[in-house]
């Protein structure tokens, strides 16, 4: 992207993220973060900009690093325009650099962290300790994110478990977060970025979904509404049943992506996409994940595949040596977000998830939680949010 293209491609969200805008409001009269930095790891896109801007209202340092294929040249410049927030990442960073970034976030020993798959708690926990004691609380937004969370602090995680010292807002567990983010709004951007990579019929196609959680079962739900025939794989039996309930097919993904024109990872773990799936994948097949970066196991990828050719921007030819072919998009990152022209969710959605983000950072800020590790977010936020965001949408309901 040409970094003068649009000055304002952060002005521009504005009128289109109203929830922001309050914050923004009471942000400004009541300056929440004054003094306090906030450590940021995020894709760096128009509507995270608006969000840093938003926290800088309140008076936040805000530092920030952003992650691989999804940093926008327009969105850090204009960033660097805005008094108080430090982008520490450049557009086609790579992940070395993006990692020297994080920690130059934690050298800041930021107050409060606002984070984006754990990037930055994961390793502040794990390798700074003295400067996790003193952090004030966090929020992360994703079901990957989480899932490292709470990994690290159980007895498995590597050489023991790694103790959080500081309450975690899980935003990604918020009802909000789950049946409106994640359903709607990651389904209709990813399939979206799809299309506008591959230009492929959906309609009377065959896609293969691995993982029904929210965001899976979003995507599934609209692929069938475009008319392709979905089968999910999935490992916990009360997902399955509900899969096979919405009127899914249901099988073990090795079996469901062997005849699959769309294969789509959608669980927000680590290598569910591995060697024994890319044994079965079919040929011609289109590879995508939604869920994380580490969805699509990269070491058996490149063990297996005997050619790699990039045919277009954010679209591999991978072949393998029996003769068969896929395309890889976005070398295994988050479509939606590692697409040329992808911008993650719509900015109507993530108003309302950075609303969350914000309003959870104020709480912790106001001294609401009172443990360590990941927490629930207050219900009167999530509540709060969903109201508002009805509002702005000119929907009136019952009072409760």
């Amino acid at each position: 992207m040409n970094a003068d293209a649009d000055p304002d491609v952060i002005d521009r969200l504005a009128e289109r993220a109203p929830l922001l805008e309050r914050c923004a409001e009471r942000f400004a009269e009541r300056h929440p973060f004054s003094d306090r930095v906030v450590g940021v790891s995020a894709p760096l896109t128009p509507h995270t900009g608006r969000f840093l801007e938003v926290l800088a209202t309140g008076d936040a340092t805000v530092l920030v690093a952003g992650e691989a294929g999804s940093t926008h040249a327009d969105v850090v410049a204009a960033l660097r325009r805005r008094p108080g927030i430090t982008p520490l990442t450049a557009s086609g960073d790579g992940e070395a650099t993006l990692e020297t970034a994080r920690e130059e976030v934690i050298a800041a020993e930021p107050d409060l962290i606002a984070d984006d798959g754990a990037n930055l708690l994961v390793p502040l926990c794990r390798d700074f300790p003295d400067v996790a004691a003193d952090v004030s609380g966090a929020c992360e937004q994703t079901t990957g994110g989480i899932t490292r969370l709470r990994r690290l602090g159980r007895s498995d995680a590597g050489n023991g478990p790694v103790p959080i010292p500081f309450p975690v807002y899980d935003v990604n567990g918020t009802p909000m977060k789950r049946r409106f983010d994640n359903v709607h709004g990651t389904a209709e951007s990813s399939i979206a970025a799809i299309a506008s990579l591959t230009n492929a019929m959906i309609a009377g196609s065959t896609a293969a979904v691995i993982g029904y959680g929210h965001c899976g079962r979003g995507i599934a739900r609209k692929l069938r509404s475009l008319g392709a025939r979905t089968t999910v794989a999935e490992i916990d039996p009360r997902k399955a049943l509900e899969a096979l309930a919405d009127g899914h097919d249901v099988r073990p993904a090795t079996e469901a992506v062997a005849d699959a024109a769309f294969v789509i990872a959608a669980t927000g773990r680590t290598d569910v996409i591995g060697r024994e799936q890319l044994a079965a994948i079919d040929d011609g097949a289109i590879l995508a994940s939604i869920g994380s970066e580490t969805e699509i196991d990269r070491d058996a990828l490149a063990e297996v595949a005997v050619d790699r050719t990039r045919i277009e921007p954010g679209v591999e030819r991978i072949a393998f040596a029996d003769g068969r072919t896929i395309r890889l998009l976005t070398e295994g990152r988050v479509v939606n977000l590692s697409a040329p022209s992808g911008a993650g969710n719509p900015v109507d959605v993530m108003d309302a998830t950075f609303a969350l983000m914000a309003r959870g950072l104020e709480a912790i800020v106001d001294g609401e939680p009172t443990g360590t590790g990941v927490e629930p977010l207050p219900e009167a936020i999530d509540r709060a949010v969903a109201r508002e965001k009805l509002a702005a949408m000119n929907v009136a309901v019952d009072d409760e």
